[in-house]
């Protein structure tokens, strides 16, 4: 069947024989990627279709009731679809987004092939790589040998290489975001596709697709209008100041600015060394963009020279390449992190490794270093005080207490800690102070009491 004849399992109202899901495929898909075609909408909807036979139908049913619009071709003959105003309702119905973040038509996009649309659709699909869902199966006339019921589902390539990222529902694409008016006119940014995946651990990803026709200083210059926009403040639900582009999007979770990546789409024109050259012209034109801030945060417990980058004003700047993205898909290490110095999975590439909570992280390490060496030295320094105890002699035995005193019963050798020196010599019998105070008796009675009989 060519376009322009009607499927035999056509009706009235869809000659062309397209079911309700496909058509809510093509909506969706154009939707969100404005113009695409036939080809690109089976791979990034419905990609376990054998063909582009059931897109097409679709296509030339919903243009029979003004929803889509032929665009012409893309620059590989691929005939391009769009929607309408129309269709632009619809789309956002399917999509259950509202009308006012459908963005416009493409008018006139297909008109030079849309080489730069055809790119950021091949971007997305790489990205997204929509699983395919099982089919019913077409009987056609097959040998014997090798029955229709028994084939399996056409896979695309692409999406068949790895897990995708989101769904074309979280997509959107040529977003602009307004900056304050200059002196002569309104500034703005566009970027050309954003992702919204917090489910896969994308909060928020702007796309650039760069398709290496213009200089590198005008795609770095791009950059500044981002920080600008990022920069921006407004007043949150408590009154307090917060960036514009936290009331668009979901926190990320991390310090500093929404991650910005470039997909690179070198094509046939740019050679390998060339687009290395590129980037790298790229990474050094937007260094202060993306390279933050060093601070000292050295203390007692670890290196004076110790510290972290400050993110705070910093946009997260990732490159890749559409034939990367291809090839292995988004979950694979093809993100390159500007200041990382390797390829890494897009969690690596958005992490930052030397940050102020990994600051915290070292300096908790050296503390509990820290206390782990006091600890051990404490328990050394009892060990050597039980050792030394164990090799000190046996104390001497407690000296027997003195004899009581005969006349009042206390110590023979008289109170502790008091001197007596007018006392007269120890008996043993009797303690200081009974000696004093028997001296200062009579005589007679001292020579009764302590004299010695003598014979003459």
């Amino acid at each position: 069947m060519w376009e322009g004849e009607a499927s035999v399992g056509g009706s009235k109202v869809y000659p062309y024989g397209s079911t309700a899901a496909v058509r809510a495929h093509v909506l969706a898909a154009l939707g969100v990627l404005k113009v695409a075609s036939p080809d690109q909408i089976r791979r990034l909807m419905c990609s376990g279709h054998k063909d582009n036979k059931t897109v097409r139908n679709a296509c030339l049913d919903l243009a029979r009731h003004n929803l889509v619009v032929s665009e012409g071709s893309a620059r590989d003959g691929n005939k391009l679809w769009g929607r309408t105003p129309l269709g632009l309702e619809a789309a956002s119905e399917v999509l259950a987004r509202p009308f006012s973040e459908m963005g416009g038509t493409a008018r006139g996009a297909a008109r030079s092939g849309a080489p730069h649309a055809m790119a950021a659709n091949e971007t997305i699909i790489a990205i997204t790589r929509t699983t395919p869902e099982p089919t019913r199966p077409v009987r056609r006339t097959q040998p014997e040998t090798e029955p229709a019921a028994l084939l399996p589902a056409a896979r695309d390539t692409s999406a068949a290489a790895g897990a995708g990222i989101g769904t074309v529902a979280s997509w959107s694409t040529e977003v602009v975001y307004h900056l304050p008016a200059g002196a002569r006119n309104r500034s703005a940014v566009q970027a050309d596709a954003v992702l919204i995946a917090p489910e896969a651990g994308v909060p928020v990803l702007l796309v650039e697709v760069d398709n290496c026709t213009e200089t590198p200083d005008v795609l770095a210059a791009k950059f500044d209008r981002y920080r600008r926009f990022f920069r921006l403040k407004t007043k949150g639900h408590q009154g307090l100041e917060v960036p514009v582009w936290s009331t668009l999007y979901p926190p990320t979770g991390r310090e500093g600015h929404p991650p910005v990546a470039v997909v690179f789409n070198p094509g046939i024109r740019t050679g390998e060394q060339a687009l290395k050259n590129r980037m790298n012209r790229v990474l050094e034109l937007t260094r202060d963009l993306w390279s933050g801030r060093y601070e000292r945060m050295g203390s007692v417990l670890s290196d004076p020279a110790d510290g972290y980058t400050n993110y705070t004003d910093a946009i997260p700047l990732l490159f890749t390449t559409l034939p990367r993205l291809k090839e292995h898909g988004p979950i694979e290490a093809v993100w390159w992190r500007c200041g990382h110095r390797q390829w890494e999975t897009l969690t690596d590439a958005l992490a930052n490794p030397d940050d102020i909570d990994a600051w915290h992280h070292r300096d908790e390490e050296h503390r509990r270093e820290r206390d782990q060496q006091l600890e051990q030295e404490r328990l050394q320094q009892e060990a050597d005080l039980q050792r030394e105890l164990r090799t000190l002699p046996p104390a001497a035995p407690p000296s027997p207490p003195p004899a009581p005193c005969k006349r009042c019963g206390q110590p023979v050798t008289g109170t502790p800690g008091i001197r007596y020196e007018d006392a007269p010599p120890e008996d043993d019998r009797h303690c200081p102070d009974c000696c004093i105070d028997l001296v200062q008796q009579s005589p007679g009675l001292f020579k009764a009491l302590f004299g010695r009989t003598t014979s003459t």
